[in-house]
């Protein structure tokens, strides 16, 4: 299921994006500032970003232009109420993908939602490889040096995400988020387990425990 994060500070309209996505088929984040936009953003945990200009704290061109500070790949779908050619054209510069001014059609939303992911996906890497260790993500294989090993779903999952994400630390609730898809107890060691599942596969050193954290791959 694909997740989409919403930053839009219009509760009537947040809400009416919302409850159009869930009916699609989508998961939805809303956030209300561009600050919070933009942490969500680079969690590495969303599809794509519906992006309003006029956000409290920082603006959605703020917004886009550290979000491309950071080379982030999110795609992005400016709405706004800002119609100029100007606006359209700064959005575009700025590292928006695409740009819908307000009021605006839901199915034609819904529309550029779905191209701009179908765009991502056939762009998205076929092979992930940090350091002799490697995911092939059309075939599911996993080599580690010249050696392959047998990942279970959810294993190549969990793997998945720390090889799109090296030398990052992620937080056991960003890896429920995105490899279980929904949340689990706090009190749950499951990502503890699977987490030692890889370790035996792919060497003990290689997803480092980041105290209070969460873990990291080396």
């Amino acid at each position: 299921m694909s997740r989409i994060l919403i930053a839009e500070d219009e509760l009537r309209i947040s809400s009416f994006i919302e409850k159009g996505l869930a009916a699609a088929g989508f998961a939805t984040v809303t956030v209300f500032s561009g600050l919070d936009a933009l942490n969500h953003a680079l969690t590495g945990g969303f599809d794509l970003l519906v992006l309003d200009i006029g956000l409290p704290g920082i603006d959605g061109y703020e917004v886009l232009r550290r979000l491309q500070a950071e080379r982030s790949t999110l795609p992005v779908i400016v709405l706004t109420a800002r119609d100029s050619a100007e606006d359209t054209l700064t959005s575009l510069q700025g590292g928006a993908n695409d740009y819908m001014a307000k009021p605006f059609r839901f199915d034609e939303l819904l529309a550029r939602i779905r191209l701009r992911l179908a765009d991502a996906v056939r762009v998205a890497p076929a092979l992930l490889a940090v350091d002799g260790l490697e995911l092939d993500l059309r075939t599911r294989r996993a080599t580690v040096g010249d050696r392959q090993v047998d990942l279970s779903a959810r294993e190549f999952a969990l793997a998945e995400e720390f090889l799109r994400n090296p030398e990052q630390v992620l937080s056991r609730e960003q890896l429920l988020s995105r490899v279980w898809g929904y949340d689990f107890d706090p009190g749950s060691n499951i990502v503890d387990v699977y987490v030692g599942y890889l370790r035996a596969k792919f060497g003990a050193a290689r997803i480092e425990t980041v105290r209070g954290m969460g873990y990291r791959l080396r």
